[in-house]
């Protein structure tokens, strides 16, 4: 009995483990930043400010200038 109680927490602590890690590849994935030119943002009816090297507004609104 002893060992089906161990045996049910290590597969329960293995899935766990399982979901965190899956999770944290996810957010890594998604957080990853993407690069535009200026005439992208312009394009994508954004302003390119190049003090904070971001594009302000439209389709690529807080993506890194290139």
């Amino acid at each position: 009995m002893r060992i089906r109680r161990i045996l049910a927490a290590v597969i329960a602590t293995a899935a766990l483990a399982g979901l965190g890690l899956t999770g944290a590849a996810t957010a890594t994935a998604q957080g990853a930043p993407s690069y535009v030119t200026p005439s992208e943002c312009k394009q994508g009816g954004g302003t390119a400010d190049l003090a904070d090297n971001t594009c302000k507004g439209g389709t690529h609104n807080g993506e890194r200038i290139d």
